[in-house]
């Protein structure tokens, strides 16, 4: 974990051992990788890191320091498509981190996911509930989001699946939505009109070429291009059998986003009620 103010207590509550390393310092990670087996990459640069520095140096520093310790199975979290979009700084990244990571010698395993549905409370619920801005795009592409449990799931399954070894697998969730059918479905779950304002995506790809010209918005511009990508009309979502049936996974215990959604608003509503609130007040359900 990242040096930081204040310290992952839970992980030592939950019975792991924490050791402070650093993707954007090299030398920090050889010794968090002593008495290790297995390496599950998650990692991805903050909105206020440089994306060069923590998901190409970091990481190829990671994977060089996983072969000189001798790591056994490397899980390298990737993005769906990446291979397909070389203009998007992040997704060039990914692929370009996958290659290296199959040229390493490591027996590795890359997990290529297309969305995580804890995104979805953020940028959707919680603002549905506050009565807050809405955001989102006219266009028509679609996210089969995957719960984050699951997610972990496949991947310790991955970790555990010999025939996994060398693979690239995508996983993505039962279904894939539209932003505005993620947002009706948000507006029914808690009995809200939302309030959506749309982003042309005319004015991503503009806004990224005023950007990219300046130095200091180049990490704002490589976001912008990610988005742009996201607003592409394209479906983010795989054919699930082939995994499911590799990993030994049920794919009737995989949650559906309507599933999370509805538990996430019955329990926020039945807080409200104890609490007197109404889904326009703020703050009962951070």
């Amino acid at each position: 974990m990242r040096p930081r103010q204040n310290p992952a207590d839970f992980l030592r509550d939950w019975g792991a051992s924490t050791v402070q390393g650093d993707l954007s310092d090299p030398s920090s990670l050889p010794a968090t990788l002593v008495g290790v087996s297995a390496v599950l990459d998650c990692a991805t640069a903050r909105p206020e890191e440089s994306t060069r520095a923590v998901d190409w140096d970091g990481k190829v520093a990671l994977i060089q320091s996983a072969q000189a310790m001798g790591v056994r199975r490397y899980v390298f979290a990737s993005i769906f498509g990446c291979d397909r979009h070389p203009q998007v700084p992040l997704m060039s990244t990914k692929a370009a981190t996958e290659q290296f990571l199959a040229s390493s010698g490591l027996d590795y395993t890359v997990l290529r996911f297309c969305g995580f549905m804890q995104a979805v409370i953020g940028n959707y619920a919680v603002p549905v509930l506050e009565d807050r801005t809405v955001w989102g795009t006219n266009d028509e592409t679609r996210t089969a989001y995957l719960d984050s449990l699951d997610a972990a799931r496949l991947t310790m399954a991955a970790l555990r699946c010999d025939a996994a070894v060398g693979r690239t697998l995508t996983l993505s969730g039962p279904k894939a939505y539209t932003v505005r059918e993620v947002i009706t479905l948000c507006e029914r779950l808690s009995d809200s009109d939302a309030k959506v304002s749309t982003v042309p995506t005319w004015l991503l790809k503009r806004a990224r070429g005023v950007l990219r010209g300046a130095q200091w918005a180049r990490d704002a511009s490589d976001r912008l291009a990610f988005a742009e990508v996201l607003a592409s009309n394209e479906t983010w979502a795989a054919p699930m059998d082939a995994p499911f049936a590799l990993l030994g996974v049920d794919p009737a215990s995989v949650t559906t986003l309507d599933a999370y959604l509805e538990e996430y608003f019955s329990r926020i509503m039945k807080k409200l009620k104890e609490v007197g609130g109404t889904a326009e007040r703020s703050n009962f359900y951070i």
